[in-house]
C-alpha cells in the first residue's frame, strides 16, 4: 500500500478512529487529539507498517491503542472512567419527543456506568465489538492479547453486563 493509500485509507477511518482514541484515553479529547496525531505520524513515516494480516482499520485501531498506552504509561495515567460512547448530538433525532430523548439518554448513562465497572480488558473487548464493529479476532488483535483470552473476556464481559444492567447476578458455573 503506497503512502497516497494510507492517506485515503487514514481520512476514510477518521471519525471512528477519534472515537476510538477518545475511548484509549479516558475520554480526554486534548490527550485523544495528541493520541491520534502520534499514531498518524508512525503510519505516515513508516515507524507503524500495515502488513496486511488483518484489514486497516483492525491494524489501526492496535497502533491507536499502543500509541495511548504508551502515552498513559510517560503520563503514568490509569483509566478508571469510560468516555461516553457517543457525543451527545448524535443521539439527537427530530422524531423523538422529550419523553424518548430522556429515556435514551438514561440508557445510555447505564449503560456508561455499568461498562466502567467492568474490568479494563473486558471493556475493551466489548467496546471494540459493539461499538467499533470488531470481531473478537480482530479486538484481540487491536489490544494485544490472545483469541482465547479475548473471547474469555468477552463472555466474561458480556455476562457482567447483563448483570449490572438488570441488577442480577447471574452465576458462571
Amino acid at each position: 500500500m503506497d503512502s497516497a493509500d494510507i492517506r485515503l485509507q487514514l481520512e476514510a477511518c477518521h471519525a471512528r478512529s477519534y472515537q476510538w482514541a477518545k475511548q484509549c484515553c479516558d475520554g480526554d479529547r486534548t490527550e485523544a487529539e495528541d493520541v491520534l496525531q502520534a499514531a498518524y505520524l508512525k503510519v505516515l513515516d513508516g515507524r507503524a507498517r500495515f502488513a496486511g494480516r488483518s484489514s486497516f482499520v483492525t491494524w489501526l485501531f492496535a497502533v491507536i491503542w499502543r500509541t495511548a498506552a504508551d502515552e498513559h504509561r510517560r503520563r503514568s495515567v490509569r483509566l478508571d472512567r469510560l468516555t461516553p460512547l457517543t457525543d451527545e448530538e448524535s443521539f439527537a433525532c427530530d422524531d423523538a419527543g422529550p419523553a424518548e430523548l430522556t429515556e435514551r439518554a438514561e440508557r445510555r448513562s447505564e449503560i456508561t456506568n455499568a461498562l466502567a465497572q467492568l474490568p479494563t480488558r473486558q471493556r475493551e473487548v466489548l467496546l471494540l465489538v459493539f461499538y467499533h464493529e470488531r470481531t473478537v479476532e480482530e479486538a484481540a488483535a487491536v489490544i494485544g492479547i490472545g483469541i482465547g483470552s479475548a473471547r474469555t473476556h468477552y463472555a466474561r464481559g458480556k455476562l457482567r453486563l447483563r448483570e449490572l444492567l438488570e441488577g442480577t447476578e447471574v452465576h458462571d458455573d
